[in-house]
């Protein structure tokens, strides 16, 4: 089975503000389905209210980020799925529920994780 990883940008998000109850609920239920299947292996949303910091192999840390990953943000998922068509399946269910297309990407095998 693969892991992949369903996303998207807290920007996309378009809806009316009165509407985030209901928002939060579908995208919970979305959740709650994918931890019934057996599918969920991790999700959430990043904190943006906490800057990001870069860490070296010695341990000094640094502000910032590599710069095509300044813009981080967001909603993540990760799932184990048997096939890429149960992946995109998935994907448009996080669509529906968060109100905006989600981007699907696939982990690479690591027999470790």
């Amino acid at each position: 089975m693969t892991k992949y990883l369903i996303s998207f940008p807290s920007g996309a998000m378009r809806f009316e503000p009165e509407e985030l109850p209901s928002v939060a609920e579908d995208a919970h239920r979305v959740l709650r389905d994918a931890k019934a299947a057996g599918v969920w292996v991790f999700g959430g949303g990043i904190d943006e209210d906490v800057p990001p910091v870069t860490v070296a192999a010695d341990g000094t840390v640094r502000d910032g980020t590599y710069p095509q990953t300044a813009n981080i943000e967001g909603g993540y998922a990760v799932l184990e799925l048997p096939t890429r068509e149960s992946a995109i399946e998935w994907a448009a269910k996080f669509a529906a529920a968060c109100r905006c297309d989600q981007e699907l990407r696939a982990f690479q095998f690591d027999p470790e994780s």
